[in-house]
This record gives C-alpha cells, sequence and structure tokens, in this order.
C-alpha cells in the first residue's frame, strides 16, 4: 500500500518450479500489517491538529456533543486552569446521562492532580480508574506504564494526540512564556472501531471490561472519507511501532522527518537512520533543544554525533518544549501519536499512535514540519568533528516554577541510557563518544562509593540488599501459592465435568 509497485512475475518453488503474479505493493502491506499488528482501515477523515490551540477546542465541541459515551485516557491531567475545564466538563456530561469513563497512569498523576480532583468527577457520576498503582506483590510492575492519549465520543469520533491537559499546552503566546508544541489528529471512519478497541483495553487491563455496546464494531461503521490508516496499540513487550519505524526508515525512499521529545535511539534504530541516510534519503530529526527532564537533552545529545556523521540532519526547537512524537516519509506515509523514539515507549509502555498513508494528509504534515524548522537550530559537525549550533546563537529558555514537569516515568527512559553507555564502557562493546564522558565518570564513581561502602560500611550494602531480596521472593511465594489454586481449581474443575461425563 506504499508505494504504487506495478505487479511483477517472480518464480518460486512450492513442490515444483512454476511462474506465479507477485504485488510487491501487497507484500509491503502485509509486511507492516504483521509488524505493526494493525491492518489498513479504508473510508477514513483524518484532521491534523496542531498544540493545544487546536487540539483542545476540537476534544471539548466533541464531548459536549456526546450522546452516549465519552472515552477518555490520558497519561498526565493536570489539576490546573485547563485540567478543571476539562474536568467540569466531564462531570457536567456524566451528569446529563452520558457514560463517562476516565483513564490515567498512577506515575503521570504524580504531583499533577489530588484525588479531590478524582473524587469530583465520581461524585458527578463518571467512572475513573487509575492504571497500575503499585502493588505490593508485583514491585517491577510500576514499570510498565499507561502513557496513551486519546479520546472518543460515542463511536463516531475520535482522537489520538501526543498532547496531556494541563496548562502548559494551552497557554497563550502573549504570555510570558509559549505553550508546549505538540501535535495531534481527529478521526472520523471505521477506524473509530480500532481506537476504541485500544481503549476497551486499557479498561479491562484495569477492571472489569467495557460492556459491548460500547465496543463498536468495524463493519457497522460508515464510510467517512478516502483515507487510509492504521491504530497501532502498543502493549508491553510487542513492540509492533518499534519493527514499524526501523521497516519504514528502510524502505524510505526520498525522505523521512521526524520529531521527537524524548528521543534516545538505541543502535539498531540508529543504525537504520544511518543507513537511509547514507543512501540518499534526507532524513531529519527535530528534538528539544531545552527539555522538561534536564538530564534528557544531555542523554540525547550523546547520540547526536553518529547521526551527524552519516548525514543526518539534527534540529533543536527554541520554544520553551517540543512534545510532538511524529513522522513523516517519502510525501505518502506520516505518523502521530504517543510513541516516542526510546525503549521505555517501543518496549515498556502501553502507548497508542495513528499511522496514515495519504498523500495529502503528508503534505500537510511537511508543510508543519517546515514551519516547525523555522524555529529551531541545527546541529553540525565543525571540522574537528565536535557538535555546535549551525548559528551559534541560541535563545536561551526558561521554565517558570510549578510549569509541570514532564512524566515521572519518563526518567526510566535516561536510566536506560546511562546503562547502555556504562555496559559499552564495561564490555567494550562500541565506542564511546565525548558527550558520553560525564554519564561514565558519574557511573565510575557511583559504583567505587557502592564498592568502599561494602567493604567499610558492609551493612549499609547488605541490609537493603536483604530487604530487597526478601521482597521479591515473598512476592515470588505469594504469585506461586496463587498459581497452584489455580491449578487445584483446574483439575477439580475437570474432575467434576468427567464425574458428569461418566454419569451420563
Amino acid at each position: 500500500m506504499w508505494y504504487n509497485i506495478d505487479c511483477m512475475e517472480l518464480p518460486y518453488q512450492r513442490g515444483r518450479v512454476s511462474q506465479d503474479l507477485v504485488c510487491v505493493a501487497d507484500w509491503t502491506e502485509q509486511v507492516f500489517a504483521r509488524a505493526a499488528g494493525a491492518p489498513i482501515v479504508e473510508g477514513n477523515q483524518v484532521r491534523l491538529l496542531r498544540d493545544g490551540a487546536e487540539n483542545y477546542p476540537a476534544w471539548l465541541e466533541s464531548m459536549r456533543a456526546a450522546e452516549k459515551w465519552i472515552h477518555f485516557e490520558s497519561y498526565i491531567v493536570h489539576d490546573d486552569d485547563a485540567g478543571r475545564e476539562f474536568g467540569a466538563l466531564l462531570a457536567a456530561k456524566a451528569r446529563e446521562g452520558v457514560k463517562v469513563r476516565v483513564i490515567y497512569d498512577w506515575l503521570g498523576a504524580i504531583g499533577k492532580a489530588s484525588w479531590r480532583f478524582w473524587q469530583r468527577l465520581r461524585d458527578a457520576g463518571a467512572e475513573v480508574r487509575c492504571f497500575n498503582p503499585p502493588r505490593f506483590d508485583s514491585p517491577l510492575g510500576w514499570t510498565s506504564r499507561d502513557h496513551r492519549k486519546m479520546i472518543g465520543v460515542d463511536g463516531k469520533t475520535a482522537f489520538v494526540t501526543g498532547l496531556c491537559v494541563g496548562r502548559m499546552w494551552a497557554r497563550k503566546r502573549e504570555k510570558l512564556f509559549d505553550s508546549w508544541r505538540d501535535t495531534g489528529v481527529g478521526v472520523t471512519g471505521p477506524a473509530v472501531a480500532d481506537i476504541e478497541a485500544a481503549f476497551a483495553q486499557i479498561w479491562a487491563v484495569t477492571g472489569e471490561a467495557l460492556p459491548p455496546d460500547e465496543v463498536p464494531e468495524k463493519g457497522s461503521m460508515p464510510l467517512e472519507g478516502n483515507v487510509a490508516l492504521r491504530v497501532v496499540a502498543g502493549a508491553p513487550n510487542t513492540g509492533g511501532l518499534y519493527r514499524l519505524d526501523q521497516q519504514i526508515a528502510a524502505l524510505a525512499r526520498k525522505s523521512l522527518w521526524l520529531t521527537d521529545a524524548y528521543y534516545l535511539g538505541i543502535a539498531p534504530y540508529v543504525q537504520a537512520l544511518k543507513a537511509a541516510a547514507s543512501d540518499g534519503v534526507d532524513v531529519r530529526l527535530l528534538v528539544p533543544g531545552a527539555s522538561d527532564i534536564p538530564i534528557l537533552r544531555t542523554l540525547s545529545r550523546a547520540g547526536y554525533k553518529p547521526l551527524l556523521e552519516a548525514g543526518v540532519r539534527v534540529f533543536e526547537w527554541n520554544g520553551s518544549m517540543i512534545h510532538a512524537k511524529t513522522a513523516v516519509a517519502d510525501g505518502y506515509w506520516a505518523r502521530v501519536g504517543s510513541t516516542n523514539l526510546n525503549l521505555a515507549s517501543w518496549i515498556g509502555n502501553y502507548e497508542l499512535d495513528v499511522l496514515v498513508e495519504d498523500g495529502i494528509f503528508a503534505r500537510e504534515m511537511e508543510e508543519m514540519y517546515l514551519d516547525d524548522l523555522e524555529n529551531a537550530t541545527e546541529i553540525v559537525l565543525s571540522t574537528r568533528h565536535r557538535m555546535k549550533p549551525v548559528d551559534g546563537d541560541r535563545r536561551r529558555r526558561v521554565y517558570p516554577m510549578g510549569s509541570g514537569r514532564g512524566s515521572v516515568g519518563r526518567a526510566g527512559v535516561g536510566a536506560i541510557r546511562i546503562g547502555n553507555a556504562l555496559g559499552a564502557a564495561i564490555a567494550n562493546r562500541r565506542v564511546l563518544g565525548p558527550a558520553e564522558a560525564r554519564i561514565t565518570l558519574l557511573g565510575g564513581v557511583a559504583l567505587m562509593v557502592l564498592a568502599l561502602l561494602a567493604v567499610l560500611l558492609p551493612r549499609w550494602v547488605t541490609i537493603p540488599i536483604a530487604v530487597i531480596s526478601g521482597w521479591f521472593g515473598l512476592t515470588l511465594l505469594i504469585k506461586a501459592w496463587r498459581l497452584h489454586r489455580m491449578r487445584l481449581r483446574e483439575i477439580e474443575k475437570t474432575s467434576q465435568e468427567d464425574r458428569r461425563e461418566n454419569i451420563s
């Protein structure tokens, strides 16, 4: 579906040598569908929404018109003027009898919205669920987060986006600080069923499943346009979008333009981008010049040099924060959603993205990308192969106190990058760049301190290890006991069925 390629005759062996028509375009579609775990859906209308100034009004307008249900899922909802506007509307619709169901992430909500904020919604009749709060019997369960951002209304309209809810997205430009740069889409048509199914998946993970009448069937939905797209509902340890991102990098012929808020490319993906750029593809990467998680800027910059050496063009945003997660390739394929280019998003989290295959939409994305580059600074290699801004004069970026940090969970992404760098240094798996010197130094100091504590104050090391080991061991014993009980119930159930069959 990606390229308009004529079918051609290719020989292959199936018990005997024969000639058969093989359509390369069909092959490409099959590869995409299997890699992403998401088939193409025809007959949709897609609206590109830029920043909170376009996203928020569209969301609110759609929710005001809701008659049956509103499904609202967001990693972070701030208890500020923007969050309270959404909360008030959701509460009002719940009082009207609309089924309002809300999912927020426990880790994302820390320090953002109070218990009272969610209780007001519950008191109004909305059903609110918190994704994956800490549990004693799952010590590492908190590492998997619901990073999705979507809204579904009546099974007719849906939104997939990179925006959460907070004043940093809604802030007006005439005020002291710019609003965060971000991107979302509005969708009508049969693909809405897949977006709603993604919400139903998380709803079932957090408790009782949605009633069947709130999960629309794709075949029953009318065609709304001529846009083909696929909805990729990423889940932990599936890696669908990770595989697809690599394939797009391999298939791109002319251009691949990426925007990412928390870029921490791992070796296979970096190699895919380098190979594309070396082959003449116009590969560009737009990332924040200043991040709401400051350490990530250092970690991200550590990965620029191999990209620049291969011909990838890297740009840093000059505004307060660019939070978008988008891609556009060859003026035909485009992606908008919640997935960042790092392992936490690709492998660890629940994510949601829309992948559009449409020339008109892709051209809109390209125009938006070129507009963004007008407010960005290109990073280049100097004659000494050191990175520097191409103009040398960067506008200073300042964050107001309390403007809102990004997800605390995204700090885990930094841990992955640090682990990769330290592992490479210890095992000598790859050549480290100068930008990783600080990480390596800090890692060495931390390990030396740990070694000294183990020798001089062994209890400071052994007691925490004993506590953690005991905690993990106890949770495994609890899980083993539960599994044993489950097995006994299955045996008992099978025995009862056998006795009934013998009696009959």
